[in-house]
């Protein structure tokens, strides 16, 4: 089987052309520009809301220009990541896993836990906990530093792993890797 690689970029417009993985990429960065533009409203709505003139303080104990502008910090820094988060995927490396690699950044993975519950994961580096259905398939992404991100990491198909302890315990085999 011969594997795919190549970098994701705007320039890549036929989707008949494109692989499963391009495409599973390119549905990841709308999702994320979606992200970035909520957040970008945000921040401007929350920096609108912090130079208000309705906002000045009319003594010491007025507080409400000074948390607008905690506020509008915060959402601009939030817009900066996700601003991050988005020029990651844009550009991660597309390659179509076989059976014998090792799970690395870019891999979709097949899980299933314990209880028999199938789960599709795409491993990223950043932008964990976006969920999202794509042909299909239910995937969540995760990022490579979250628990269940660090135990995939040099995994291969058939390889099992434990995440937590005791009742919290979870156990994962993996059934795919593309």
């Amino acid at each position: 089987m011969i594997t795919e690689s190549r970098l994701i970029n705007n320039s890549i417009s036929d989707s008949e052309d494109m692989s499963y993985k391009a495409k599973l990429i390119n549905h990841i960065i709308s999702e994320l520009e979606q992200i970035h533009a909520t957040a970008l409203n945000a921040a401007k709505h929350a920096h609108a809301m912090a130079t208000d003139k309705q906002n000045i303080p009319e003594n010491k104990y007025d507080t409400l220009g000074l948390e607008s502008g905690y506020l509008a910090q915060g959402q601009a820094q939030r817009a900066a990541e996700c601003s991050a988060e988005l020029d990651a995927f844009k550009h991660i490396i597309v390659k179509d896993f076989v059976a014998q690699d090792s799970i690395t950044i870019g891999a979709l993975v097949g899980i299933v836990d314990q209880h028999e519950t199938a789960l599709w994961v795409f491993l990223a580096p950043s932008s964990g906990g976006t969920k999202f259905e794509f042909e299909g398939r239910k995937i969540m992404v995760i990022s490579a530093s979250s628990p269940l991100g660090k135990q995939l990491l040099g995994k291969t198909l058939g390889d099992e792993y434990h995440i937590g302890q005791g009742s919290h315990s979870k156990h994962y085999y993996i059934t795919d890797i593309i």
